[in-house]
């Protein structure tokens, strides 16, 4: 009878000591889209040895992710000290270990500890800061990219439909979860005439792709961007340049998609080959079809409703991210229409 009471203590003991440590051990993966690896981890991980030295905790990196693990507060410390880290990158191309460094003498000389702060949704990390949603809408239309294989957005002008699918396109090529994004619109006039534009049809093409251009150059170096064109990793194309491609490993963008008619928005969808995802954009309230054509995205929206991994996001005006009067300015249309 002593014997088992004996054993029996043991075993609550182990117990009580067992899960102690699982409490105060933890592992984190701390994940850095769209962020060169070596801008934070330093040539052969010498910004890691730093931190190492500082810190009781095994950091293991994995790709583009860190794995911190080690004491509770200590990887929270280390996710809150890259997160000071990453915002340097605007500042600093690549951090050394004297940024490293010093960085922890400030943080070690805080009256308060090192704290993490909540977790925030993150798209992609630039030389220009970082891109995140800004709006609970957007915050919405990333989970559902992340979700779906095919996203739709609709919304009105400067709910940031096109630069966010362009900033999902860019993380996953740069985590090299595709390997080529595709960005393509209708070319179709809006009260313009096409034939009177100047140039070869790649001059007249190219002003209605300005928008996607203009994200990319603010998502990529010039230097890197330009190598992408050329190796074609990144292209912009007009819709009808698309027929008969298959793509894949690809992120499709199909921006303005309010403008496509039934057969090209078709043509579009079946384009996507294996591991391949796509964003659809567009504004309900600027078509510029004629009259009696009706739009292929609103045609879409209707048929592929019930259909497993295609995902749809309606963005308001509260979504808007452009100067306040964008909003009153898209208020006003909509109550004359």
């Amino acid at each position: 009878m002593m014997i088992l009471i004996f054993y029996y203590n043991f075993t609550e003991i182990f117990n009580i000591i067992l899960y102690n440590i699982v409490m105060t051990e933890t592992k984190r993966e701390i994940i850095l889209k769209g962020l060169d690896p070596l801008a934070i981890f330093g040539v052969n991980d010498e910004n890691l040895e730093i931190i190492r030295s500082h810190f009781n905790a095994t950091l293991i990196p994995r790709g583009n992710n860190l794995i911190v693990t080690g004491e509770f507060s200590t990887v929270e410390q280390i996710h809150h000290l890259l997160n000071e880290l990453i915002k340097l990158i605007p500042k600093k191309k690549y951090l050394d270990p004297e940024d490293i460094e010093t960085l922890i003498n400030i943080e070690a000389s805080e009256k308060h500890p090192i704290y993490s702060e909540p977790d925030e949704q993150i798209i992609l990390f630039t030389q220009n800061g970082i891109i995140k949603p800004r709006t609970e809408g957007q915050e919405k239309y990333y989970n559902i990219c992340q979700k779906n294989d095919i996203t739709f957005s609709v919304g009105p002008a400067g709910t940031g439909k096109t630069y966010q699918a362009v900033a999902v396109a860019v993380a996953a090529l740069k985590n090299r979860e595709v390997s080529k994004i595709i960005l393509s619109r209708p070319a179709v006039e809006a009260g313009e005439q096409l034939g009177f534009l100047p140039g070869d049809m790649r001059e007249k093409i190219d002003p209605y792709l300005t928008p996607l251009y203009d994200a990319l150059m603010e998502m990529i170096t010039p230097e890197k961007l330009k190598t992408y064109f050329e190796k074609k990793i990144v292209e912009i194309l007009p819709l009808a340049f698309m027929r008969g491609r298959t793509l894949d490993s690809a992120y499709l963008i199909l921006d303005e998609a309010q403008n496509t008619t039934k057969l090209q928005m078709k043509m579009f969808l079946t384009r996507i080959g294996v591991n391949s995802k796509a964003i659809i954009t567009g504004d309900m309230t600027q078509i510029d079809l004629p009259k009696k054509t009706q739009s292929g995205l609103i045609n879409a929206i209707k048929i592929l409703k019930n259909i497993k991994n295609i995902g749809f996001c309606e963005l308001t005006g509260s979504d808007v991210v452009r100067h306040p009067l964008v909003k009153k300015i898209i208020r006003a249309y909509s109550k004359e229409i």
